[in-house]
């Protein structure tokens, strides 16, 4: 045991002094001017990564140690370290290392050329205790087994922890699993399907760091609790250049929580809703109903239907993006309509022939056709720009606009902005179909060019007032110049951008990932999976689901059905079929009720029993707040966490949907009969929040007990 401290307080001496040296680096990076903006921004944002990665590992930094046959020892750890004065020898290994997979996968009937694994219990710097398994007998120690109880029966925290130094060899299998397209994992409640998810990023990471470190990963789960949950995984293994999201966060600028309910859902979530929003850009792309008159020097002209059709038809057939079409159908009414006041001004007096002055004179008039407020205001009427935000608002808050665009009347509402999530993804889609406000761009690029020219400026003058002052010597202020022009030393003036990864992307709709993650996948719908796809133009994915669990009527019915359209040939499946949450007293009482709503889906096998029965107890509405506070009070002198589920009403309650993916010592359910009445999907909500506790579960019912909860006590208990 002293050796091992020793060797393990030798690490993070390493570790700390590793820091210092890249954090003194980050600094002078940050004020150095020996490099252009571009190449310090760069340097910037490699330093900074690399300081995150250091300061998040520091918790069980060491967690384990491998002996071979041959002698040879090796220390596993969050990351690598090296001997910088012995060749960059490894003295300790990345989890993640080829070198480090038998420490998850040896075992007595394939020890892998190994004779120990010895595994640390640390307590924050300290090696506290440690267990040892040996690898050379078949059926031997089952110390291996007791880390992994120990870990699964250890309270829970406020967030999710890694399972880097308990992986299994059915987890690790998928973690390193070397497939370029998309991976679907799929698992029963408690299988670990998300922290595998979560660890298969940190390996792609480590692996394709290269390939992944300019672009990062994307996380998309249910709900911001469960992106809480979850989110000091990752950082824990020594990797923060991932986004963190929901589907309702996937458009910058937006946060949106509110849900539709099941049938708009449906309609919303279908890719049939893209011959919805076609037809409502096209309802917008109008021709005059009366022609629309424009004086132009001496002549009327008129913009009538047959040009303003001709002007839609030849911008459509461009196949531009709407804001940019909207040229070609200028270009084309203003060509129309020039012609028409040329031959009515310049007859008589300006031949054909004379051709660049027939165009110099047409210049004119176009010039004068673009300052027209009626010329102007026709276009804006008959072929808008829009945003996304306005013309689906729009077409929500008028009944005639919709059932224009053959949208269902369930769609419409007062307040057309009044977004929810099954919105965000149609924003998205429109982003791409009406395309940028190409006039807008070119505005703000001559503002940033004058802002450029104005600091040139500024700095130009800096060095000439350098020449200037009588305490400079005129041969040095003669080479500076020379040496730093105006427009280079402008470049010192522009601030670092030493956003992270994380806050670039976050804003930038375009920006595209190189992997995404998808919890809760069996939620999503045809058309979150466009968004997604968008995202990710390599089609590199790890989707985590359990189709059982599904609640949205728009949620995927086959995994096929989703990735088929995108990834044909391409996505590959895995199942985790042993639940490491659920205790087995617990897990019974749940796959009643999967039964009932799945009968085809095996419930997963737990690991483990805890000893405690799930109970139930029956409850008169007078009750209900006082079996509440009950739970809660008692849970409260208990280390671990707690939560009370139940249906809209239930004090203190929240509902099934928001604990998704979540995990908890101990779960109270109050009224069951209630949440399987509330809609198509119940059953499967309270499937859902029976497999939340990893220790103790309880229901409260005020009427009869449902059949599906036979397994627990009926008559009437105290609460434990």
């Amino acid at each position: 045991m002293r050796a091992e401290r020793a060797h393990v307080a030798g690490l993070y001496a390493r570790l700390d002094a590793e820091r210092e040296r890249v954090r003194a680096e980050y600094q002078a990076a940050l004020g150095g001017n020996d490099l252009g903006a571009m190449e310090r921004d760069v340097r910037v944002r490699a330093l900074s990564r690399e300081v995150r990665r250091l300061d998040v590992v520091d918790n069980g930094l060491c967690f384990g140690r491998l002996d071979a046959v041959s002698g040879e020892r090796s220390y596993i750890g969050r990351i690598g370290l090296f001997d910088e004065d012995r060749d960059h020898e490894p003295v300790l290994l990345d989890w993640r290392a080829p070198a480090a997979r038998p420490f998850y996968t040896a075992t007595g009937a394939n020890p892998e050329g190994m004779r120990r694994r010895r595994q640390f219990h640390t307590h924050r710097r300290d090696v506290v205790d440690f267990t040892d398994e040996d690898l050379g007998r078949p059926g031997g120690d089952a110390s291996g087994d007791a880390a992994l109880l120990a870990a699964v029966n250890a309270p829970r925290g406020e967030g999710m922890r890694d399972i880097v130094a308990t992986i299994q060899a059915e987890q690790d299998e998928i973690i390193r699993l070397d497939h370029p397209g998309v991976l679907v994992i799929e698992g029963g409640p408690g299988t670990g399907k998300t922290v595998v998810a979560l660890h298969r990023v940190a390996y792609l990471l480590y692996t394709q760091r290269e390939r992944m470190e300019r672009h990062g990963a994307l996380v998309v789960g249910p709900n911001p609790a469960f992106l809480n949950h979850i989110g000091r995984v990752l950082p824990s293994l020594g990797e923060t250049d991932v986004v963190f999201t929901t589907t309702g966060d996937l458009v910058p600028g937006l946060h949106v929580t509110a849900e539709d309910g099941p049938e708009a859902a449906r309609l919303k979530g279908s890719r049939k809703i893209l011959d919805v929003l076609a037809a409502a850009i096209a309802d917008r792309q109008r021709l005059p109903a009366e022609p629309v008159e424009i004086q132009l020097r001496d002549a009327t002209v008129r913009i009538d239907a047959a040009t303003a059709e001709w002007a839609r038809q030849e911008a459509r057939d461009s196949g531009q993006p709407h804001n940019e079409a909207r040229a070609v159908f200028a270009d084309i009414v203003t060509y129309v309509l020039t012609e028409r006041a040329m031959k009515r001004i310049a007859q008589g007096w300006l031949s054909r022939d004379d051709r660049e002055e027939w165009e110099r004179f047409r210049a004119e008039l176009v010039k004068d056709l673009n300052a027209d407020a009626v010329f102007t205001r026709a276009l804006d009427e008959l072929w808008p720009i829009l945003t996304p935000e306005t013309l689906l608002a729009q077409l929500y808050s008028s009944p005639e606009r919709l059932r224009a665009a053959g949208g269902d009347p369930v769609l419409a509402r007062a307040e057309g902005d009044a977004w929810t999530v099954s919105d965000v993804p149609l924003l998205d889609e429109l982003v791409d179909l009406l395309g940028r406000d190409l006039a807008a761009e070119k505005a703000a690029e001559r503002a940033a060019e004058r802002e450029r020219k104005a600091k040139a400026a500024y700095a130009a003058d800096v060095l000439d007032n350098l020449i200037e002052r009588e305490d400079v010597d005129e041969d040095v202020g003669l080479i500076a110049k020379d040496l730093l022009f105006g427009e280079e030393l402008a470049d010192r003036f522009v601030e670092t951008d030493t956003r992270t990864l994380v806050e670039r992307a976050s804003a930038d709709r375009d920006w595209t990932y190189r992997h995404v993650v998808v919890d809760e996948a069996q939620e999503l719908s045809e058309m979150d999976w466009r968004v997604l796809m968008r995202r990710c133009p390599g089609r590199s994915f790890t989707v985590v689901g359990d189709l059982a669990q599904r609640r949205s009527e728009a949620g995927a019915r086959s995994w096929g059905a989703m990735l088929d359209p995108y990834v044909p040939g391409r996505w590959v499946y895995r199942s985790l079929t042993v639940n490491y949450r659920t205790p087995a007293e617990i897990m019974s009482v749940a796959a009643a009720v999967l039964a009932g709503f799945a009968p085809d889906v095996r419930p997963p096998e737990s690991v483990r029993a805890c000893g405690v029965p799930p109970w139930a107890r029956r409850v008169t509405d007078d009750e209900v707040a006082a079996a509440v506070a009950e739970f809660t009070d008692a849970e409260a002198g208990r280390e671990g966490t707690s939560v009370v589920i139940g249906p809209p009403g239930v004090p203190g309650a929240v509902p099934a949907s928001e604990t998704k993916g979540l995990e908890y010592d101990a779960v109270l359910v109050v009224d069951p009969d209630r949440i399987l009445a509330d809609g198509p999907r119940g059953a499967a909500e309270l499937y859902v929040a029976l497999t939340r506790a990893t220790q103790r579960l309880g229901v409260l019912h005020r009427g009869p007990l449902p059949p599906e909860l036979a397994g627990l006590a009926a008559a009437p208990v105290p609460v434990p």
